[in-house]
């Protein structure tokens, strides 16, 4: 017994994270595609993206247009050249996601772990648990799943910068800089290599002033990062810089408040960071950061050390964290944002306010920063031995509990937690939740089955009642579909196409006409018709649309999870009723009553319908 307490004593460290880590894999391994993702902005977005381009075979095509929003160029979708993206070239669709989500967390931890020894080098010996901790708990921060490996691989690029800085060896000069030209094949330049490479032009200027010399190694890092971002985001760069094509981005309403408002969602972001960066630090790391940074000022004060508090490094990334969330909520004040549009027009609708994308990084390097500054008191300036092993008890919990909060808390993006949850459910209450798993949402087999039905050959069609994803994701050439980046003349397109139901929708109507990167048949009484869930009922059952523009752009199907009640007046017809294969939805397939051929599609819809399987030429 006295064993297995050193044991647990000396290696808890590890276990703990081990532990956590296992219970993960075993849930996953064990329900699979039962498996409970977050919907938005991942199983409707990129996960059907991949599996679409899979399916076109165009990960690595060029020129060619897309089977989704009446063919789109493959170009404004996502870059074969990224870590994350390349698991659904070599892997099927739910293992690619897994593998992503493994990778994430593997990406986190090697990354913080890496930088932390880097950091505290002699420190790092007497602090090992608390980073070894603290970087499991970073590399599991719930963040948006496509883009997971760009946010945990944070750290590393600091790492590279920090050993550029330290170096004295040719060899590992020459091998930083090629890390940091590959780094962009771990990144996204619109979620923080942009911002990255400002806060490093910054840098530069900085570093020049106070060192009274010019940083040529901070340069060539900033030389070398941008190229880096232009070879593996070729595409995204060819549409953002070297098309003259209007996007809808050029019309996106980003906000209008005042300024005061401004500032109040930007502390809100400080508090509540925004879904797609939701770091768990609400309950537990920003009050031990907040606490430790007061304790660490009014220790300088106590020294007469005042002049410390402005070069504290949990002061100064404090800072940063505070000007990333003013400028989060500025980008939402019109005269700032004009300004920012104006020095840099090719970036009309960017959003700016993705800075904040930097902060859970930022926030858990000052937990950690706050956890040695604890041990190194403990340490160094506490004489008293069991008050000593009280702080350093505490900062052991802390780090603990960050990485408990982060594992269940149910944060958006914690697959973890949202599996658990619902089979727990399912196998105690012995019914299901409202909400459905992987497989469910995609439902292939029922599909298989529509398609063989229909004798589906390639043709446009809509998705009535589900996310268009699912019929992306299932091979079906869509005109509806969610991407943030793609023709406005389309998006003008579409709007004919709703039109009869904006009436009755204003704030649907609102949504599309002010942002517009979903496009869908919206319903006429401001009800969500996409609503993933298992049973899903509407009030007006009715399809309030102009077919007749739906025709002009060669729509051939609806697939409905509603039964129109207005068939005849809507001019569609009702070609088949689909369920079963543990499948929750009922998949009623409409044909537009004037049919259109293949024929008179725009030769880029040929190519992408014929690339996905769906037609010969």
């Amino acid at each position: 017994m006295n064993k297995r307490r050193l044991w647990i004593t000396e290696y808890w460290y590890q276990a703990l994270p081990g532990a956590l880590l296992a219970v993960q894999a075993a849930v996953f391994l064990i329900f699979r595609q039962e498996s409970y993702p977050q919907v938005h902005d991942n199983l409707d977005l990129f996960v059907a993206h991949y599996e679409m381009i899979k399916r076109s075979g165009a990960f690595f095509a060029q020129n060619v247009s897309m089977p989704m929003l009446h063919g789109i160029d493959r170009d404004l979708l996502g870059s074969e050249f990224n870590l994350y993206n390349l698991m659904y070239v070599l892997l099927p669709g739910f293992y690619a996601y897994l593998a992503g989500y493994a990778l994430k967390i593997i990406t986190g931890f090697v990354s913080f772990f890496l930088l932390a020894r880097e950091y505290l080098q002699a420190r790092y010996e007497w602090c090992k648990p608390l980073v070894v901790v603290t970087a499991c708990a970073y590399a599991l921060i719930p963040v948006f799943p496509a883009y997971g490996i760009a946010f945990t691989s944070l750290p590393l690029l600091m790492f590279y910068l920090l050993r550029l800085h330290r170096t004295k060896s040719r060899r590992e000069l020459v091998l930083l800089c090629i890390g940091i030209f590959c780094y962009p094949f771990l990144s996204y330049f619109a979620y923080h290599g942009f911002f990255l490479l400002c806060y490093m032009a910054l840098a530069i200027v900085l570093m020049w002033i106070v060192k009274k010399a010019f940083p040529v190694r901070m340069f060539a890092a900033t030389a070398l990062l941008s190229l880096g971002y232009m070879a593996f985001e070729y595409r995204l760069f060819k549409a953002m810089l070297f098309s003259n094509t209007v996007t809808i981005r050029a019309a996106m309403e980003m906000g209008n408040v005042t300024f005061k408002e401004a500032l109040l969602h930007g502390l809100h972001e400080f508090v509540n960071p925004s879904f797609h960066a939701q770091d768990s630090r609400t309950y537990f790391v920003l009050p031990v950061v907040l606490l430790g940074a007061v304790w660490i000022n009014a220790m300088h004060i106590r020294n007469h050390e005042a002049g410390k508090i402005i070069r504290d490094p949990v002061n100064c990334l404090l800072a940063w964290i505070v000007l990333n969330c003013a400028n989060y909520g500025l980008s939402l004040y019109a005269p700032y944002r004009t300004l920012l549009e104006t020095v840099v027009p090719k970036l009309k609708g960017f959003e700016f306010s993705r800075t904040s994308y930097l902060n859970p990084f930022l926030m858990y390097a000052a937990f950690l920063l706050v956890l040695v500054r604890m041990m190194s008191h403990a340490r160094f300036h506490v004489a008293d031995g069991a008050r000593q092993k009280r702080i350093r008890r505490a900062a052991a919990f802390s780090s603990a509990a960050a990485l408990l909060i982060v594992t269940f808390m149910p944060q958006m993006y914690n697959d973890f937690y949202y599996t658990c949850y619902n089979q727990a459910y399912r196998i105690l209450k012995q019914k299901e939740t409202t909400y459905v798993n992987y497989r469910e949402f995609y439902s292939a087999t029922l599909f298989d089955e529509v398609k063989a039905g229909i004798d589906y050959k390639g043709e446009w069609s809509c998705a009535y009642g589900l996310h268009p994803s699912v019929l992306n994701y299932n091979g079906i050439a869509t005109l509806d579909g969610y991407l943030g980046m793609y023709p406005l003349s389309y998006k003008e397109a579409w709007d004919e196409v709703i039109a009869p139901a904006k009436e009755g929708s204003p704030s649907l109507a609102s949504y599309f006409e002010n942002w517009g990167a979903r496009v869908w048949l919206m319903s006429a009484s401001d009800e969500n018709t996409y609503a993933p869930l298992r049973n899903l009922t509407l009030q007006d059952e009715r399809l309030i649309a102009d077919t007749e523009a739906l025709k002009d752009l060669e729509c051939t199907y609806i697939f409905s999870r509603i039964r129109f009640s207005n068939e005849e007046e809507a001019g569609v017809e009702l070609t088949g009723t689909y369920e079963g294969h543990d499948s929750p939805y009922v998949i009623h397939v409409y044909r537009l009553k004037e049919d259109r051929s293949l024929e008179g599609q725009p030769q880029g819809a040929v190519e992408a319908l014929s690339a996905a399987g769906g037609v010969e030429v």
